[in-house]
């Protein structure tokens, strides 16, 4: 009966997107191209966290990229295997909507090809074992739960994988990029690392896996790719450094509500420290600064900023005035003209909503300089 109830809800999930196929395909090839890859790394990773959030914002980045939404779909009906049906439905909703948002405003959406239906003596059992056997590297057989082998062998590595939308490479990249953001499973991780290099994925294309976790997702979700990649016995100097106990030692996690959003690559020159940025409709951004990280001195000319803090804790400072702290809740009206900064506390993340209001004409930015380590450890 149980067998009964998981193929059934198997079928109800992936009947959006169509029966599979037998194909000439090469299975064995990523067919992401490099700003797919990393966009389908992170769209991966937030389904695994269920971060609807920034699950949204990965989704936008992945369309942008020219994924269809059909890839898309497949790879988070996939990631039920993985990740259960809840967050794997959750985020089928959040692409669902971002597709009607996006063709609501006009907005093209490669919808792409389905896969196409398995002869009608496919055998998924057969087919399965071939599957899971190659990426395990030799005959796996779960004797403790003969049920949970049979479900992985012929619904899993069977019934999914054999869908040709995405290739089993592809697949493998879905699966390592899901399970990294997951706490707890670094065997798992560990066991599918190797398993994506059976399946296909080139060395260069395992080494990007956390180098691009590091930049949209987080730097402990980068960690564990990197020790599983590195435990392979595959390396490269920056790998190196996301897997050693020193990139990690003084990591604080973000654990918030708010989206990160992506990095502040246009103002970086103007800060000590990584931030990201997130825009809001109205012109409203949120601003999330890693523990330590800061803005330099700067006047705002012809208009009012507004700081409101929804996470952390951190800092703000008036030229000549004690700092003041920043915490959930507190908000900073900053007057024009005044000279000033604000940014996280050493040992926490912090992020703000800011707008601007009283806006003249001609309104600017004065950027002035770093606030320097003598400064910043000052305030209390």
């Amino acid at each position: 009966m149980k067998h009964t109830l998981m193929v059934f809800a198997a079928v109800v999930l992936l009947a959006g997107c169509n029966k599979t196929t037998k194909t000439n395909k090469n299975m064995d090839t990523l067919t992401f191209n490099e700003q797919q890859a990393a966009a389908m790394s992170a769209i991966a990773c937030y389904e695994a966290q269920g971060d609807l959030m920034s699950l949204e914002s990965a989704i936008h980045n992945g369309l942008e990229a020219d994924l269809t939404a059909n890839q898309i779909k497949e790879a988070l009906s996939q990631l039920y295997a993985y990740t259960g049906f809840p967050r794997s439905l959750n985020a089928l909703g959040v692409l669902q909507r971002v597709i009607g948002d996006r063709e609501a405003k006009g907005v093209k959406v490669l919808h792409g090809g389905e896969s196409t239906p398995l002869p009608s003596n496919y055998d998924a059992l057969k087919q399965g074992t071939e599957v899971q056997t190659k990426l395990s590297g030799q005959p796996f057989d779960y004797k403790f739960c003969p049920a949970e082998d049979y479900y992985l062998k012929a619904h899993l590595f069977g019934d999914i994988f054999a869908r040709d939308l995405l290739t089993h490479a592809d697949r493998e990249l879905v699966t390592v990029s899901a399970l990294a953001g997951l706490e707890g499973v670094e065997p798992q991780l560990a066991a599918h690392v190797r398993g994506a290099r059976n399946m296909g994925l080139t060395d260069a294309q395992l080494l990007a896996i956390p180098k691009v976790l590091q930049e949209r997702v987080g730097k402990m979700e980068a960690h564990r790719v990197a020790v599983a990649i590195q435990q392979l016995g595959v390396s490269d100097s920056a790998n190196d450094h996301i897997a050693s106990d020193i990139y990690v030692q003084n990591y604080v996690d973000l654990k918030s509500s708010w989206r990160r959003g992506e990095p502040n690559t246009a103002y970086a020159q103007y800060f000590i420290g990584n931030s990201y940025l997130a825009p809001y409709d109205g012109g409203m951004v949120n601003v999330s600064f890693e523990p330590g990280c800061r803005n330099n001195w700067h006047i705002h000319h012809k208009q009012v900023q507004v700081l409101v803090c929804v996470y952390g804790r951190g800092w703000y400072q008036e030229w000549g005035k004690p700092a003041v702290k920043l915490e959930p809740g507190v908000i900073i009206e900053i007057p024009e003209g005044v000279k000033h900064w604000h940014g996280a506390a050493k040992d926490s993340w912090m992020q703000h909503l800011t707008y601007h209001k009283d806006v003249q004409e001609g309104a600017s930015n004065e950027w002035l300089e770093p606030v320097d380590d003598e400064t910043y450890n000052k305030v209390k």
